[in-house]
């Protein structure tokens, strides 16, 4: 068998995984051919079978030449750049039927062969099977498809990592693209968190789109994000309204109120599956945060006429306008009242004096500013003015949960986006832990319903990942535990980014499949050569060197680890995320100037469009031309 144009040398040492080759000292030319196939030997990344009885062992290689000299030979081999280095990854039979991992090993003098083209058509190719995808083909193989294991790929999580410019967002796209084909899964169903609203183009013929401040002309698809401030949890709802509490006083005051309102509302407007026994401050039940805070506001803030008769309330002392009006504010509006100037004594007029203690709720009223401010602020209004999920003062709805899940998971459209972009910075990290958890909540009490993931899986893309996973991230504990206990109730994530080594360690470990794309980054390298099941560092010191669309694909979802270029969508269907073109050749056929910096711009343009456009934090204003 040594004369096979397959034979590359035999074992001379095995360490756990990792043996090393002695190659046979012909081939000159450094190729080999198999079948009229000409073949390098010795390509970092290729891959090696080596028979065992009624099997074969596969494995990686992953360094080549004088660096792969076993220790004990070292010395007597100074020059030896006739050795190869092979991680393995798994064994097969003759009959091409692969499995990962090894149950036995390779003993000295074993043989070591190539594994030419048509081994791999035995081990990848099977594009018959409905729970593989393609999303390309085998870099060197383009008859070779790059088949990605759903089950495995959604279930066990997965990671799209990638320096800016590699083709990321466009990996992701292809992916979404070939996981909606509805004819071959006509019940999946996805959740982009789309923080640069990059999708939305990609996708728009697959997906229902929510976003803050959506398009309201004629043609447009984009539906109005919402999220009712009263699905938050009581510390989510803090953070984002009221702030951090200067006392565990204010809070627990805070939180009491809350509850009561909470209870007020469940007692007129009754909801199934909760009563007031078993209700709390996280339950998810319609009250009037508006109401709530202008009686947090005038009996923190307000000043009575104590000469008056009656209760303290019932005599505060207002401003007037010019018209003689008493200055009430409005709850509804977020307008707080204006009192009068305190007056002690009964020479300058009536007296005016602040509530006594006993009927003043908070120490400190700047909670209180902080969330009067945002209730006037049109940018928060998609959560503290929710639409139809806005409640009344009595706790009343015209929506309820339900309707705002069925929009987000359920869909008729396989994906949903959630555009981010239009969310305020200060708060966006926190809403993405909000959306997630609430998703998560649902289906996990629903995990015995036709809803649930258990019957109908949901795959979580998280874009941008490292800004809100990072290890002090306000989304992060919701997602710790999405990654280590989703799957047993059907909930898969997709963890995108440009800079893993700012991810979570414990998030990427979970991760069972890996695209990696071209990193240039040394620490980012490291944190998945440590994520990835394994052995592969050889393999991913590819990584820098990988053309723009060109992935490694490692982990649980593919049989073998392999390099494959990704097949890139339609011009018209990739993510709004690729570079600005400086300057362009000029199409001189078509009589067209070079982009960019080569362009004869407009003479005179209105930059009052740019201001319109900064204050209404809508890049969507109308452009005019004079």
């Amino acid at each position: 068998m040594k004369n096979n144009s397959t034979y590359l040398g035999s074992v001379q040492d095995v360490s756990g995984t990792t043996i090393r080759i002695a190659m046979v000292n012909d081939s000159l030319s450094g190729l080999t051919y198999v079948e009229g196939e000409g073949y390098k030997i010795g390509q970092i990344g290729s891959f090696v079978k080596i028979p065992i009885g009624y099997s074969f062992l596969f494995g990686i290689i992953t360094q080549v030449g004088a660096s792969a000299v076993p220790e004990n030979q070292s010395d007597s081999q100074p020059y030896g750049n006739r050795w190869m280095t092979v991680q393995l990854i798994g064994e097969g039979s003759k009959s091409g039927e692969f499995q990962r991992g090894v149950s036995q090993y390779p003993t000295i003098n074993d043989e070591v062969h190539l594994v030419a083209e048509i081994d791999l058509k035995r081990i990848y190719g099977q594009p018959d099977k409905p729970y593989f995808v393609n999303v390309g083909h085998i870099a060197g193989a383009e008859s070779i498809p790059a088949l990605i294991d759903v089950n495995r790929l959604v279930t066990r999580h997965s990671a799209v990592v990638g320096t800016t410019g590699s083709g990321k967002s466009t990996t992701v796209a292809s992916l979404l693209n070939a996981l909606s084909d509805q004819k071959k899964y006509p019940s999946s169903r996805i959740l982009v968190f789309d923080l640069h609203g990059e999708y939305a183009q990609a996708l728009k013929d697959k997906a229902t789109i929510f976003k803050v401040n959506a398009d309201k002309s004629k043609d447009s698809t984009e539906k109005e994000l919402y999220i009712p401030f009263w699905a938050l949890n009581f510390e989510e709802l803090c953070d984002i309204s009221f702030g951090s509490f200067g006392n565990d006083r204010d809070k627990n005051v805070v939180l009491e109120r809350i509850l009561q309102e909470k209870i007020k509302s469940i007692t007129n407007y009754p909801k199934k599956g909760i009563d007031i026994d078993d209700l709390n401050i996280d339950s998810p039940i319609p009250f009037s945060l508006n109401h709530l805070w202008y009686n947090l506001y005038t009996q923190t803030l307000g000043k009575f006429y104590p000469d008056r008769n009656g209760t303290t309330l019932d005599n505060l002392a207002y401003e007037t306008d010019a018209e003689g009006n008493e200055i009430k504010g409005d709850a509804t509006k977020g307008i707080p009242p204006i009192f009068k100037k305190i007056n002690t004594s009964k020479a300058n007029g009536e007296r005016v004096q602040y509530l006594p203690n006993s009927d003043v709720p908070l120490n400190n009223s700047q909670q209180l500013q902080s969330l009067g401010s945002k209730l006037r602020v049109p940018r928060f209004d998609f959560i503290f003015k929710p639409g139809e999920w806005t409640p009344n003062e009595d706790g009343s709805t015209k929506k309820d949960l339900d309707t705002l899940m069925k929009d987000w998971i359920g869909s008729d459209k396989p994906i949903t986006i959630l555009d981010l972009s239009g969310v305020p910075i200060s708060i966006l990290n926190t809403i993405i832990g909000v959306l997630l958890r609430i998703v998560y909540e649902g289906l996990f009490w629903a995990r015995n319903l036709s809803q649930g993931g258990k019957e109908r899986p949901l795959l979580l893309v998280m874009e941008e990942a490292h800004n809100y996973l990072n290890f002090d991230g306000s989304a992060l504990s919701i997602v710790q535990k999405i990654v280590k206990e989703g799957r047993k109730y059907g909930i898969g994530t997709m963890i995108v980014s440009q800079r893993p080594s700012e991810i979570n360690s414990t998030i990427l470990s979970q991760c069972g499949t890996f695209f990696a794309l071209r990193l240039a980054n040394s620490s980012d390298r490291s944190h998945i050569t440590s994520a990835v099941t394994d052995n592969l560092e050889g393999l991913t010191s590819m990584l820098p060197i990988l053309k723009t669309g060109e992935a490694i694909i490692l982990g649980e979802s593919v049989k073998l680890p392999m390099r494959t270029i990704i097949k890139a969508p339609p011009k018209d269907k990739r993510p709004d995320s690729q570079d600005p073109i400086v300057f362009d050749e000029v199409d001189t056929e078509n009589s067209l100037l070079p982009g960019g910096w080569g362009n004869i711009m407009e003479k005179d343009p209105n930059y009052e469009e740019l201001i319109e456009a900064w204050r209404a934090q809508n890049p969507r204003i109308k452009r005019i031309i004079k």
